[in-house]
């Protein structure tokens, strides 16, 4: 009990400890917060008093600052103006001497007209900006004059020679005078070799010359650009195409290309046309691979960045010699239509295909429309007049109406002209099957070539029949059919037409051939070889007749005598009328002549064997027997020959 009281009383004295603590604490803190209060009236005191000094402190900061930017201002304003004195230094020096630093000043001018221009819150902006584009302008000017000036000093014509170097080894002239274009465009060239050439042209390469150097076209570059920027392109494009042109076109000219018009083209010699048909397919040749690709070559560098200025002055630069050369394919697919031009419009058709896809790379964008469109329209106009000058010659074929005398019954002109004119078409059969899609049809490109082939043959066949009419002697039209005929049949199975035409023509044919040389034999020989028959000589009275029971018992020699007269009479004169007849295959020659030696030797030598003795054995009997079989033979072989060309009996 007594521990716990004392516990107690401990506690209690430890409390009264803690309060009396706790007071002091309490005291302390309030004499703290009374001293910090006082510390706050005095800092806040202070701030005040000094506000002033911070506001005039700030000010002169502002102030510096204001200054510093002035100066910086200032700085670029004069920069500007010394860098634009500079400029007008060198623009007022002209271009001629120094032109990178011309164009550097032009840019500078530039430069400092955006400054000011941005700039309009300084003095006198306006003043500056007048006279810097009045400067800008004057430079401009001499830009262009430096322009004009530098791109005829670099634009000279091309010779004849230059361009040859650019074509294909099989394509250069033996000559390089423009007049001498045989070799390389001529029509005998293209007719021999069409197929040949075509074939090699696909992988021919082609070397543009080069128009202007290349050193300066960057320079060219720099100046057009500067002209398009102050907004000259109209000025730029006019002097481009007056110097550009008047050089293709002399360029043109050099080589040998005329400016033709329909009335000359009408009025020329057909022999005259003919040669300057095969110098514009060359012309043509030239002037898009090597010429017009050159030209824009130059102008996309030129105007490179300025792709529809470009298109624009190369469409504008080439045009007028793009319609001298289209002109002159129009006034020939326009012409008179005739049997002959046939093949040098497919000679035309053919060049223009072949520059197709070149026409349309070269000329491409909308400011060359119409010079694409131009050169489309004349290839489907020649193709047209080709195939329509088809058509005219099959019926002037059917309807020849020659008067051209083939007196030996030989091979008609009419004839050899067709077969040949056929064989040249199947040189161009790849331009033919190109030409019948044109004007597309059910049949296949070959069967339509087929067909023409074939029609073209019927109609020389129907003309042939009629013009063996005029033969009086029927002997003589089947010798001239089977002549004919038979030429034609030989040629198509030397050609190409062989395959096209097919065995059973030929073959058909054949057989026509065959049957004339029959007509041929019964007609000439039908009647002589009755003077070698026995019918008609058994004695029917007067006059001596052989009773010998030989084998000519009962027969006249009076009628036996008469036989061998009218033989010797008739076989003489189709000696001397048939060996002027003509049969110029030697084959069919030699043919004939032993198909009419099998029939008549035999019965010759059967008959002189048989009554023979009866005129040997009387007066005179040379003059009834004047022939041995050997003697006929080879008075045969001197048949067909055609050795004497005046006119025979007929």
């Amino acid at each position: 009990m007594g521990i716990a009281v004392a516990g107690m009383d401990s506690l209690s004295e430890r409390a009264a400890m803690m309060r009396g603590a706790l007071q002091k604490s309490q005291t302390i803190t309030d004499n703290v917060v009374t001293i910090l209060g006082s510390f706050d009236s005095r800092l806040s005191a202070l701030e005040t008093a000094m506000r002033p000094t911070q506001i005039r402190t700030h000010a002169i900061r502002k102030a510096h600052e204001n200054i510093d930017k002035s100066l910086k201002s200032a700085e670029v304003i004069l920069a500007q103006f010394d860098l634009s004195r500079q400029a007008e230094a060198k623009i007022l020096k002209g271009p001629h001497e120094d032109l990178e630093g011309y164009l550097g000043a032009i840019d500078q001018l530039r430069s400092t007209i955006r400054f000011f221009s941005s700039n309009k819150n300084f003095r006198n902006t306006d003043a500056v900006l007048n006279q810097a584009n009045t400067l800008l302008a004057k430079a401009i000017s001499k830009l262009e004059d430096e322009f004009k000036q530098r791109l005829n000093s670099y634009s000279k014509p091309i010779e004849p020679d230059r361009l040859f170097d650019g074509l294909p080894n099989a394509l250069r002239p033996s000559s390089g005078s423009p007049g001498n274009q045989g070799d390389a465009g001529g029509k005998a060239t293209s007719h021999s070799h069409s197929e040949h050439q075509n074939i090699d042209l696909e992988t021919a390469v082609y070397t543009p010359p080069t128009l202007i150097p290349p050193r300066i076209m960057p320079l060219l570059h720099d100046l057009a650009k500067q002209m398009v920027r102050a907004g000259h392109q109209q000025q730029l494009l006019r002097i481009y195409k007056e110097t550009r042109s008047l050089v293709l076109e002399e360029s043109l000219r050099k080589l040998g290309v005329e400016k033709l018009s329909k009335d000359d083209v009408q009025k020329m010699q057909w022999e005259v046309l003919e040669a300057k048909i095969g110098n514009w397919i060359h012309f043509m040749r030239i002037a898009v691979k090597l010429l017009f690709a050159g030209e824009r070559k130059v102008c996309d560098e030129m105007f490179e960045g300025f792709d529809s200025l470009s298109d624009q002055c190369f469409a504008e630069v080439t045009a007028s010699s793009v319609s001298v050369l289209l002109s002159f394919g129009e006034a020939i697919a326009r012409s008179k239509r005739s049997p002959e031009k046939l093949f040098v419009l497919l000679d035309m058709y053919e060049i223009m295909r072949e520059l197709h896809s070149e026409i349309e790379a070269i000329f491409k964008g909308k400011a060359c429309t119409e010079i694409r469109e131009s050169a489309l329209g004349l290839t489907k106009r020649l193709a047209q007049t080709a195939q329509e000058t088809f058509g005219d010659f099959e019926e002037a074929v059917e309807k020849d109406a020659t008067k051209t005398s083939v007196l030996d019954g030989t091979v008609h002109p009419l004839t050899s002209y067709v077969i040949n004119y056929v064989k040249f078409l199947f040189d161009y059969q790849s331009t033919l099957k190109q030409l019948f899609q044109e004007f597309e049809t059910s049949d296949g490109t070959g069967s339509q070539l087929a067909s023409v082939t074939m029609r073209i043959m019927q109609a020389l066949q129907t003309n042939l029949d009629g013009k063996s009419k005029q033969y009086k002697d029927p002997a003589l039209t089947h010798l001239f059919l089977m002549n004919n005929i038979h030429y034609m049949v030989r040629s198509v199975r030397r050609s190409e037409a062989k395959d096209l035409l097919g065995d059973d023509w030929v073959q058909r044919h054949r057989r026509i051939v065959q049957q004339h040389a029959n007509q041929y034999k019964r007609n000439a020989w039908q009647k002589i070889l009755q003077c070698l028959s026995i019918q008609g000589l058994t004695s029917s009275g007067g006059g001596s007749s052989v009773g010998d029971g030989g084998n000519s018992s009962g027969v006249s020699r009076a009628l036996v005598k008469d036989r061998f007269k009218i033989f010797n009479m008739q076989f003489e004169e189709l000696h001397q009328r048939q060996s002027q007849w003509t049969v110029p295959d030697t084959e069919l020659r030699e043919s004939l002549r032993l198909a009419v030696a099998e029939v008549l030797l035999p019965a010759y030598r059967s008959f002189l064997k048989r009554f023979g003795p009866l005129v040997e054995s009387g007066k005179n009997p040379q003059k009834y027997v004047r022939y041995t079989a050997e003697d006929l033979e080879r008075m045969l072989g001197e048949f067909f020959e055609g050795k004497n060309l005046s006119e025979p009996k007929r």
